[in-house]
């Protein structure tokens, strides 16, 4: 009961830094799944692997779960040098108590917004800012993540669309010449989807689709 009075009278420095710890801990988890698919190079990895299985026309092979969580490796990847400046500038010092919440914020902002504005197209964030009345930014520290977020998330699904497009040719054109070799053979009633996925799903182990798409994807960033 005494303890318990005390953390109200006036608890003590350790208790306030565990505190904010917990505070910044639960902010962090609820805001998780929106950071890792809106200010990561997730949304971009999930859509161009979502496209790969698509155009393979393998339907749920490989599973959901699978492309989740490589999607989840590779942002990891992708993004640990982000993470550790984070870490390193913000997160560190905020649990060794030399800056404050505030402070930790605007540190953990600078990495994650330099990161985004490289991948950004120009368009897409004048357009927000234009729409939201914000003065031009002098630095990319300047831009306000309420525009930032939103064109960051908007050129990544261009881009991943124009990766996923590049990807459906080759199996286009599969699915065209499997179609019109049974149309001249007469077989109108054999469906071509049937014929052409081994040869789809053959042609991209030969190339090793797997590697050439991931590896496409690590050098996009």
């Amino acid at each position: 009961m005494n303890e318990f009075m005390e953390f109200f009278n006036g608890s003590p420095a350790d208790s306030v830094s565990t505190s904010v710890k917990l505070l910044l801990l639960f902010t962090v988890l609820s805001l998780a799944p929106s950071i890792l698919i809106l200010m990561t190079s997730f949304t971009r990895i999930m859509i161009v692997l979502s496209f790969v299985r698509t155009s393979l026309a393998t339907q749920q092979m490989p599973p959901n779960q699978v492309l989740v969580g490589l999607s989840l490796f590779l942002t990891f990847f992708i993004m640990a040098p982000t993470f550790q400046e984070v870490n390193d500038q913000a997160l560190t010092p905020l649990f060794n108590e030399e800056i404050n919440l505030e402070e930790a914020y605007e540190k953990a902002a600078v990495p994650f917004k330099e990161f985004m504005s490289k991948h950004t197209r120009q368009k897409d964030l004048e357009l927000f800012l234009s729409y939201s009345g914000a003065e031009r930014p002098e630095s990319i520290a300047d831009i306000p993540m309420t525009s930032l977020v939103p064109a960051f998330a908007l050129s990544e699904i261009k881009t991943a669309f124009q990766i996923g497009f590049m990807i459906f040719i080759p199996f286009l054109v599969i699915d065209m010449v499997v179609a019109s070799v049974l149309m001249s053979m007469g077989m109108m009633m054999l469906p071509p989807v049937m014929i052409s996925l081994p040869f789809k799903i053959l042609l991209f182990v030969l190339v090793d689709g797997w590697y050439l798409v991931v590896k496409s994807l690590l050098e996009s960033f």
